[in-house]
């Protein structure tokens, strides 16, 4: 990793106004990501992680502060910034390959160059057998890995994650932390994912960016210096639960609550 950063928010802060009201989602948020590395954002629901992260996508503006994207005012939407809701979103009418070779199309390319990086990606999910399935034939798991697949089909700089596998049952749910990182680490691309699973922040990231209740600012930042690959023999260990603890000991009483963030106020 280099010491430039790919993305920079600098004190951004949103505001929400509905029924006469003004609500303040995000004050002062600023933060800094480097090339290749791997962020989890955690803490308690509605402190506006999705607001965040929407904004950082170039989905939002701010209402105050700035977004910079490798060194440039970031206007709107940019290819480089992929994003993976907690709905996977796909297309219904669409198999998984031609989910995945979406992205694809929608920059032009197409043919057997584009099929190749669809069935690659899709095999790197551990999805081979299922290129012709539709997603109403998927596990809930299964549609989660095309999604990610999707994802990084236009190859992006970076990506943003926003709970993609918070309705998956803890089975699953770590079976695909183990798809993720394996993907991470063959691409390298920079991650910021938000969770709501302290144990799964430790497990995947190289920190841990921890908010406050609304108006949502960052508290806390977490280096996690457990080695990797991070394998399941290694959550037993006292590094990792000393992990864990900090990153509760930094949310402080106001305990994760297990369920989605809505989106605004």
């Amino acid at each position: 990793m280099t010491d430039q950063p790919i993305l920079v928010a600098r004190r951004i802060g949103h505001c929400y106004r509905a029924a006469q009201r003004e609500v303040w989602a995000l004050r002062e948020v600023s933060l800094a990501l480097q090339p290749g590395e791997f962020v989890c954002l955690v803490g308690p629901s509605g402190c506006g992680k999705t607001t965040l992260l929407r904004i950082l996508a170039g989905l939002l503006r701010p209402t105050q502060g700035e977004i910079r994207w490798m060194g440039q005012p970031l206007q709107g939407p940019d290819r480089r910034i992929g994003i993976v809701f907690q709905r996977d979103s796909l297309l219904p009418w669409r198999t998984a390959m031609e989910n995945v070779r979406l992205p694809l199309e929608l920059n032009g390319q197409s043919g057997p160059e584009a099929d190749r990086r669809a069935r690659a990606l899709l095999g790197q999910a551990g999805l081979e057998g299922f290129e012709d399935a539709y997603p109403r034939e998927l596990s809930g798991g299964m549609q989660h890995r095309v999604a990610l697949a999707r994802a990084l089909a236009a190859d992006p700089e970076i990506l943003l994650l926003d709970e993609p596998f918070a309705t998956l049952d803890a089975l699953t749910r770590e079976r695909l932390n183990e798809v993720l990182l394996a993907l991470w680490e063959g691409r390298r691309k920079t991650v910021l994912m938000v969770t709501h699973d302290v144990h799964e922040a430790a497990r995947l990231a190289d920190r841990v960016l921890v908010m406050r209740p609304r108006p949502g600012a960052i508290v806390a930042e977490i280096p996690i210096s457990l080695p990797r690959p991070r394998g399941a023999d290694r959550w037993s260990h006292a590094a990792f639960l000393e992990t864990v603890w900090a990153i509760r000991q930094a949310l402080g009483d106001g305990a994760l609550e297990q369920e989605s963030e809505g989106e605004g106020p």
